[in-house]
């Protein structure tokens, strides 16, 4: 006679294994969209100080 638990451990252990690996691949998109905003504000933030750079630098013929 088979035990009960012969079957049940086995496909209890998947159940639970297969939504663990899906939940991976959601924490790589995360930590990439991450790193991506990081990327963007710091890019935004440096275009920026340039932009106010070049206007400080650049006569653009206004005398306030």
């Amino acid at each position: 006679m088979v035990p009960h638990n012969f079957l049940i451990r086995p496909l209890l252990g998947l159940a639970l294994s297969v939504p663990l690996l899906g939940l991976q691949g959601c924490a790589v998109v995360a930590v990439a969209d991450a790193a991506v905003t990081v990327v963007a504000t710091g890019v935004s933030i440096t275009a920026k100080a340039v932009g106010a750079v070049a206007d400080a630098v650049i006569p653009d013929g206004d005398d306030d």
